[in-house]
């Protein structure tokens, strides 16, 4: 009876144990009606090759007043990030991981392509785009990075024009005057249009570099380049890029032909008895040719 008795209570013990994260997810994790109705729109929709208005005004870390297309050229691709830079956490992370991911890039800001972080707060100054420049081009490590990567500022309406162009949507919190908004980075062609999106906060060298590749109309780049893209696609439902199963079997076996054809090639080539003629000493002997021709006759 002691023993039934412990038993059941161990049960009751588990039963509990298994249904207290349940209960604590219920009471911790608000309906989604219960949210406030301006974050709804908050998040990151696609707007694929819609063209970003490229008269807008902002201002450089300088405090000079720029147009938007003053940072895009012929068969340079851009890459766009939009933050705020009072922001510690996920701004902070998302170009953190934007300097690292690109420091790995063989490719040069300012070069083969360029960078625009714009702040999404009309608060904010060029003294605190300065100072984040610094920070991030110290992580990228780039020599001339400073002409290649452009942190700007600007005012409401130029704000508001450039994130609903790409469909970056954002909101303020006047109370805690901080922003609610999603994370992730864009490229642009070199003509303005939007190209890619990559989310979150976390990117990855290959892809950065794919993306820039393509972006660029295959302005810059290899050819190894060239045969990756035609294995890989950009997928944009992940942002990222994946391999196609079909191409790469296409190009693994044009592959394999050619180097079993290169092997034939030169085992064929570098045989010795094709390519060395015959010796005197090999060659018939003229009276030996007599002697068998008259030996032939006399038969």
């Amino acid at each position: 009876m002691g023993a039934d008795k412990g038993r059941r209570q161990l049960g009751v013990i588990l039963l509990l144990a298994c249904a207290i994260p349940s209960l604590a997810q219920i009471v911790t994790e608000p309906p989604a009606e219960r949210l406030p109705p301006q974050l709804g729109n908050v998040g990151i929709e696609q707007r694929l090759n819609q063209r970003v208005p490229l008269d807008l005004e902002f201002r450089d870390e300088a405090g000079r007043t720029v147009r938007l297309g003053e940072y895009f050229h012929e068969g340079k691709p851009v890459v766009l990030s939009l933050v705020y830079f009072r922001c510690r956490m996920m701004c902070s992370q998302v170009l953190s991981s934007l300097a690292g991911a690109l420091r790995y890039v063989k490719f040069d800001a300012g070069k083969q392509f360029e960078v625009l972080t714009v702040s999404f707060d009309p608060a904010e100054t060029p003294a605190m785009a300065q100072e984040a420049k610094k920070q991030y081009l110290a992580i990228y490590g780039h020599p001339g990075a400073e002409h290649g990567w452009h942190f700007l500022t600007g005012n409401e309406g130029s704000i508001r024009a450039l994130s609903d162009a790409v469909g970056f949507h954002y909101y303020h919190d006047p109370g805690s005057n901080q922003f609610a908004h999603a994370t992730g980075i864009m490229l642009l062609t070199p003509d303005g249009r939007v190209s890619e999106y990559y989310y979150g906060a976390k990117y990855f060298p290959s892809d950065l570099r794919l993306g820039l590749v393509q972006s660029s109309r295959n302005r810059i780049g290899t050819i190894a380049d060239q045969v990756v893209l035609y294995c890989y696609h950009y997928d944009p439902r992940i942002g990222r890029y994946g391999a196609m199963v079909t191409r790469l079997i296409q190009v693994s076996g044009a592959a394999t032909l050619l180097i079993f054809g290169s092997i034939l090639l030169f085992l064929f080539s570098s045989d010795p008895r094709r390519r060395e003629p015959l010796s005197e000493a090999a060659l018939p002997h003229p009276v030996d040719q007599r002697r068998a021709l008259t030996s032939s006759e006399g038969d």
